[in-house]
């Protein structure tokens, strides 16, 4: 099967999330991508349990698919030759270690550039690679805080509950996702220069960054966006509300909708209606419209909601828990879940890659590997060691 980065070497010298989940996608596209991990112990989410599956914790297993484990010990001398070696035959190398870490192990990142020049390095950190705040670490929560998302995500102030983080490391996530794209960016800059380069990703900017009209609100309107719960600031009606028996979420773009659902609700009157016939009048009006379509809405089950609004071109949903999203109908004619067989010969339920290509698919090759898994393999095909080379860095605990 072809796919789209066939030719390409990854090492993968990052763990937890932000760098492991750009391996992930790099992986899924189809570079060989080899993780390097501490001997006896690996990638910290190893232990990130329960629950667990096989003596790996789900935690691990979101987020390692379609990789090689190698054992190295960066503190040996040994395990830094080893490193080095491994580098030059790579095209991309990932790291998420505290600033300084990989120059303090002989690891520099501009020797190994200097080794190997057409290597793309790209770094994750908390605050970037320079600046006052470089060899601070940080972790998806506090940067969640501190970069401004939690002061827009939980209920209002006038409600009980306060900041909220969201549901997942969704800082490191999109940390990781930034780091892909500015990976493939480098390949393909690579490809005309010749040259690899070093990249920067932040965490604290990438979350800074994806802010996006919440950012522009404040920029253009000078106002500091607030809670809102599920509401939206620039949207209305776009948000969830409670029915008969349950919850949905409504999501009106445009003035057309917005005349369409409230036929829908049975206030036709109000879709021309001068407070609310324009999307700037509704948001003028929030509180009143809102107020109104909660009491309607509270008259009729969800189901019921749902098909109207489907039928009617409104834009309506569920709100769905983790377990319907991963087991309806839906699911399986999308195939949202798959199944992978490891190397102890378990079989690893893996949520698939969104992207679909029409010529060179995503591979689901390999599960998250076991630690060390593929050490011996990897060293023979990379660097050519025999089994006595690698018997001998065994010996001398490198690897």
């Amino acid at each position: 099967m072809t796919t789209s980065l066939q030719n390409i070497r990854v090492l993968d010298m990052s763990r937890v999330l932000a760098g492991p989940w750009a391996g992930q996608l790099l992986g899924d596209y189809g570079a060989d991508v080899v993780k390097i991990e501490r001997p006896q112990h690996g990638d910290d989410t190893r232990q990130w349990g329960p629950p667990w599956l096989g003596g790996e914790s789900a935690y691990y297993l979101s987020t390692n698919r379609n990789k090689r484990s190698v054992t190295v010990d960066i503190a040996t001398n040994g395990g830094q030759k080893l490193i080095r070696a491994l580098a030059k035959e790579a095209d991309v190398l990932l790291e998420n270690f505290r600033v300084g870490t990989l120059a303090r192990h002989n690891l520099d990142p501009e020797e190994l550039l200097a080794d190997n020049p057409r290597l793309i390095i790209c770094s994750i950190s908390a605050f970037g690679q320079k600046g006052s705040r470089a060899d601070k670490p940080g972790y998806d929560a506090m940067i969640q805080a501190s970069g401004g998302l939690m002061s827009i995500t939980g209920p209002p102030d006038s409600e009980a509950g306060g900041p909220q983080k969201v549901g997942v490391a969704i800082a490191d996530i999109m940390a990781g996702m930034y780091a892909t794209t500015a990976v493939l960016a480098a390949l393909t800059a690579r490809a005309t220069t010749g040259r690899g380069q070093r990249i920067d990703v932040p965490l604290y900017d990438s979350q800074v960054a994806w802010l996006a009209n919440q950012n522009m609100n404040y920029l253009v309107g000078g106002e500091v966006p607030r809670r809102m719960g599920t509401a939206h600031p620039n949207l209305v009606p776009y948000q969830a509300f409670a029915t008969s028996d349950g919850n949905l979420i409504l999501a009106v773009g445009n003035d057309r909708q917005f005349r369409h659902c409230m036929e829908i609700v049975g206030m036709p009157d109000l879709g021309t209606d001068a407070r609310y016939a324009n999307n700037a009048a509704r948001i003028q009006n929030r509180t009143a419209l809102i107020a109104l379509l909660q009491e309607q809405l509270r008259n009729k089950t969800t189901a019921f909601w749902l098909e109207a609004f489907t039928a009617g071109g409104v834009p309506a949903g569920p709100i769905n828990d983790i377990g319907e999203v991963l087991s309806n109908e839906h699911a399986r004619e999308r195939r949202l879940v798959r199944h992978l067989q490891n190397g102890a010969g378990e079989t690893v339920p893996t949520v698939s890659n969104p992207v679909a290509f029409d010529d060179t698919p995503v591979h689901y090759e390999r599960a998250p590997p076991l630690l060390g898994e593929h050490t011996d393999e990897v060293l023979r095909e990379w660097l050519g060691y025999s089994a006595n080379m690698i018997a001998a860095l065994r010996n001398d605990a490198a690897i």
